[in-house]
């Protein structure tokens, strides 16, 4: 055990005043994965404004005000931070380097290089990986089954995150045999600038990928693709924008999970030593007004497959 983990765990197993969690994500307070950190936290038995106290802090879908919020929860100053996201991880590190870092929702920690490895850490931070290296070639076979004969498909990310989801992306779609174009917007004024882009590619199906642009504009996103006609597959949490399917492992979920991360720094473990959570299980939402609203006919075996049907 280092010095100066030594010396944290000291802080916070005998100051008596409640722990400080701090939280940085892009979305609001509405966030469902805020919402689940803390219904998470108080399964534990951990009470708000008793034992802990949490110190949100939301950057309201622009992620340049990232490193200032973290420099916010570094000043406050927090216990551990829980950052929902890869790029608000990073600027957690590095604006808070000798606070814990509990983060969630990355595809990869180890190649972005967030953790050494997924068994040990290293390092002050641990997290809930929603990993699957067959994850992004099955969102794209589902989509062919929704759609099918479909050739050409668009793939909608964000350009302030790390390139492995698009990269997994593209690569799924290239082993199913599909022509993809990747659309990187910078912000909520390209998005119109990105469905022109896929039309231009006569594009006939939409995967938007679980990324900050997605989760904060997915409500305008879906509605760019229902008035192009195209069939958009989002990750699972976005069912509520009314894409047509909704697929992946739950972000909430995995949010909730974080808590038990959380709670065990809390009462004096390293996160370097604590092994990355792999969040597990699939669920597959389909929306039949959406598909009546673009005009498409979804196959029985689509339906059948989902868990929730939206009427």
């Amino acid at each position: 055990m280092s010095a100066a983990w030594g010396a944290f765990r000291d802080a916070i197993s005998t100051a008596g005043s409640p722990a400080r969690i701090g939280v940085l994500l892009t979305g609001g307070a509405a966030h469902p994965t805020y919402a689940a950190l803390r219904a998470g936290l108080a399964a534990l038995g951990r009470v708000e404004g008793a034992d802990i106290v949490i110190e949100p802090r939301f950057a309201e879908g622009r992620l340049d005000r990232l490193p200032r919020l973290a420099a916010e929860l570094a000043a406050t100053p927090v216990d551990v931070i829980a950052a929902i996201g890869a790029v608000h991880c990073q600027a957690a590190q590095r604006a808070a380097p000798g606070i814990p870092v509990i983060f969630a929702v990355v595809l990869d920690p180890v190649e972005v290089g967030l953790v050494a490895t997924a068994h040990r850490p290293g390092g002050n931070a641990t997290s809930v990986t929603v990993f699957d290296p067959d994850g992004a070639r099955e969102d794209i076979r589902l989509l062919k089954r929704a759609v099918p004969g479909l050739q050409r498909l668009a793939i909608l990310g964000d350009a302030s995150v790390p390139d492995a989801l698009p990269r997994a992306a593209l690569a799924g779609a290239r082993a199913e045999g599909l022509h993809a174009r990747l659309l990187l917007p910078r912000g909520p004024e390209d998005l119109e600038d990105a469905f022109a882009a896929m039309r231009d590619a006569r594009a006939e199906a939409l995967v938007a990928l679980g990324v900050p642009i997605v989760g904060t504009h997915g409500a305008r996103i879906a509605a760019l693709a229902r008035a192009a006609r195209l069939p958009a597959l989002f990750a699972r949490d976005g069912a509520g924008f009314g894409p047509l399917l909704a697929y992946g492992t739950s972000f909430a979920a995995a949010a909730r999970q974080m808590a038990t991360l959380v709670d065990r720094v809390l009462k004096g473990e390293n996160p370097g030593s604590i092994a990355v959570v792999f969040a597990a299980g699939t669920d597959l939402q389909v929306n039949k007004a959406t598909a009546a609203a673009i005009g498409v006919t979804l196959p029985q075996a689509v339906l059948d497959r989902a868990s929730k049907v939206i009427e």
